[in-house]
């Protein structure tokens, strides 16, 4: 499984992320006093990756992740 990892540092809280992510599990919330791209839900991501490749700005990458015990998601 692989899930999206944001750069917060760059994020510039544009958007477009958000809006490519079919399952809807990024979202934009204030971070230090300024809107970042987060993922809220982790299970609910599908690994598409089409955040990352949405980001103008490469802030995203896709991280392998280990998978949960069967009957643990």
């Amino acid at each position: 499984m692989q899930l999206p990892h944001i750069n917060t540092e760059r994020c510039t809280g544009c958007g477009w992320c958000v809006a490519a992510c079919p399952p809807r599990v990024l979202s934009l919330q204030v971070v230090a006093w300024r809107k970042r791209s987060v993922l809220h839900d982790a299970q609910a991501c599908t690994g598409c990756s089409l955040c990352e490749r949405r980001c103008p700005f490469g802030v995203i990458s896709m991280v392998k992740t280990p998978k949960p015990p069967a009957g643990q998601a």
